[in-house]
């Protein structure tokens, strides 16, 4: 018997490695045969490695660089119309606006995007939500199903006409199996700080995500600044970016490690980096639907973050951790002041956020709202599943 070809594209295969592979290979023992599509990269490896299929689409830049984006349609038509999908399903701005229409030009039969946050904001300036709004209204006439992750991505996609029967709020989810801290070993904690110079008795914030100042470094770095004579130590997890837009630079690192704030890098083990924190801290000035701070959560950490879209679905305010304002380094370092002093609200909101997790953040309830979403569609469908050429073909 065929199998039916399912098709995820993103921008990028660490996208893929890091964020989705558990979804797909979830989906492909439901009996799906998973193609995961993006631009080449060193995650291809590790995909294949874990038996799932990858289609390279070589233009695929999050650049803003529309030679190289008319580039990336044509590849994308050209690989849908070989492939012969029964299903798309896009994920990311870029890949959700151009793989939407371009699969349903191909003719793809069922054509899924995830919202993973729209890229605009009420507040954003007049020209940015025309752009982005208006990108979103034209792609999403394009797809069947449009599943969001955060509920407040729905009013706006019903203002800009998008049919109410095409929306669904899907959330967002982390192998909770994994993030677990009971399963960690107790003395993997105190190996890490060994490696870093940090003492047993001090206080850890953790903070995950891009060298990048939307992030929220700026405020972070000042509350590491203020609380210097306190007991704990600032970690940051993530990778440069110097090509972005708002990248932190060599001397911006520097001028923060002055400071105490100590830079890790980009991490694979990060299920044992969490266990070595004792508070989680995100000031992004903008999410969707934040993992790092779910999986902080679910490794029983209370969490400090920004009072955004994205965040506010995850920390809920006095009792998992709490919000404070966009780069508003007072409140931020009041927040993480209090924890730092208290071991018991720490403990307290730390049990909290882990309840919330078990209950909230499951990766199974993702894939199983998927599925359904995809039988819906395929029973409304006339479509055949044939065997198509390779992905390599």
């Amino acid at each position: 018997m065929t199998r039916q070809r399912l098709v995820h594209l993103t921008t990028t295969d660490m996208s893929l490695d890091w964020l989705l592979r558990p979804q797909l290979l979830a989906f492909q023992e439901s009996g799906f045969e998973v193609i995961a599509m993006s631009a080449p990269g060193p995650h291809v490896a590790s995909l294949e490695a874990a038996g799932i299929t990858h289609c390279a689409i070589p233009a695929l830049s999050r650049s803003m660089a529309p030679g190289n984006d008319l580039k990336a349609f044509g590849q994308l038509y050209r690989a849908f119309r070989r492939l012969r999908p029964t299903i798309v399903h896009t994920h990311n701005p870029k890949p959700g606006v151009l793989g939407r229409i371009a699969a349903r030009a191909a003719g793809v039969p069922v054509v899924v995007n995830t919202v993973h946050g729209l890229y605009a904001l009420p507040e954003d300036r007049l020209t940015k939500r025309v752009m982005v709004y208006g990108a979103e209204r034209v792609a999403a006439a394009c797809s069947d199903l449009e599943l969001l992750q955060n509920p407040e991505d729905l009013p706006v996609l019903r203002r800009l006409g998008v049919p109410h029967d095409r929306l669904t709020v899907l959330g967002n989810g982390i192998d909770l199996r994994r993030f677990d801290p009971t399963a960690r070993d107790p003395a993997t904690r105190q190996r890490l700080r060994d490696e870093l110079g940090i003492a047993p008795h001090t206080v850890v914030i953790g903070a995950v995500g891009r060298l990048v100042w939307e992030k929220g470094y700026r405020a972070v770095f000042e509350a590491a600044r203020r609380m210097t004579n306190a007991d704990c130590a600032f970690v940051v997890v993530g990778p440069s970016e110097p090509d972005k837009a708002g990248a932190l630079t060599e001397s911006d690192r520097e001028a923060a490690e002055s400071m105490g704030v100590r830079f890790l890098g980009a991490r694979l083990d990060m299920v044992d980096v969490y266990s070595m924190f004792d508070v989680y801290v995100l000031g992004s000035h903008r999410e969707g639907y934040p993992r790092s701070a779910m999986e902080a959560s679910a490794m029983g950490l209370p969490v400090v973050a920004t009072d955004i879209r994205g965040c506010r679905q995850v920390v809920v305010d006095g009792a998992t951790g709490s919000l404070v304002p966009v780069d508003d380094a007072d409140r931020l370092t009041r927040a993480l002041s209090r924890l730092v002093e208290s071991s018991e609200l720490r403990e307290r909101q730390g049990q909290a956020a882990r309840e919330r997790a078990l209950r909230h953040f499951d990766d199974r309830t993702v894939v199983n709202t998927t599925l359904r979403a995809y039988d819906r569609l395929l029973s409304t469908r006339d479509y055949e599943a044939v065997a198509a050429p390779s992905a390599s073909a």
